[in-house]
Order: structure tokens, then sequence, then C-alpha cells
């Protein structure tokens, strides 16, 4: 079973903002081949920090307020949120181990 949640922009305040754990969030989109690249990877941290981490998968297209307030310019897209506030972004496809840095950096910080 997955423990990446899926939300919308409805969902993002409770599930993201007032989180109280860090939150990874995946931005992709349906028509963008590296998402489908990089989906396993983020099911695969979601897996490996379930218990230190909450990781969200919000498709693009459907959420234009959140991509706006997120500043998501391209996809794939991951933005770290701890206490409500972006800490880390990142976009463009990425590597297993780049991705799992990028969210070490921030568990350990």
């Amino acid at each position: 079973m997955s423990s990446v949640r899926v939300i919308g922009d409805s969902d993002f305040e409770t599930e993201v903002l007032k989180a109280d754990q860090p939150v990874l969030v995946y931005f992709w989109a349906s028509w963008c081949g590296p998402c489908r690249l990089t989906a396993p990877l983020v099911e695969g941290i979601a897996s490996s920090y379930h218990d230190r981490l909450k990781v969200i998968k919000m498709e693009v297209d459907p959420n234009p307020e959140t991509v706006s307030m997120c500043k998501v310019e391209g996809v794939p897209a991951f933005r770290f949120f701890e206490g409500g506030e972006v800490k880390k972004a990142s976009e463009g496809a990425i590597s297993k181990q780049k991705l799992e840095d990028f969210v070490l950096s921030q568990l350990s910080a």
C-alpha cells in the first residue's frame, strides 16, 4: 500500500501547511514523461521515510492555486515543507540518489 497521499488545492492548507511533521510535495502532470519515471522514486521515499515524513502528490493542471503559491514552473517538481514554509525546492527530473539526498538534507537539518 502506498503511503503517498494525493491531494488537491482544497486540502493543501490542512495536509501541508498545518502538518505536524515535514512534508515532501511532489508536483507532476499526466503529460510529463519524466514524471512517469520519477513517480516510483517518490513511492520509495514515502515507504522508506513514512515515520518521519509525509509525502504528498499533486497534479499541476487541476491545482493552479497551489502551483502558483509554490512557484512551480516545471514538472516534476519537489517542495519540502516544514512548519508551513518551503525549506527546499527542486524542479526537473531527479535521480533516486539525488531525491534521497534532497530529503535527508532536510530531515537531518
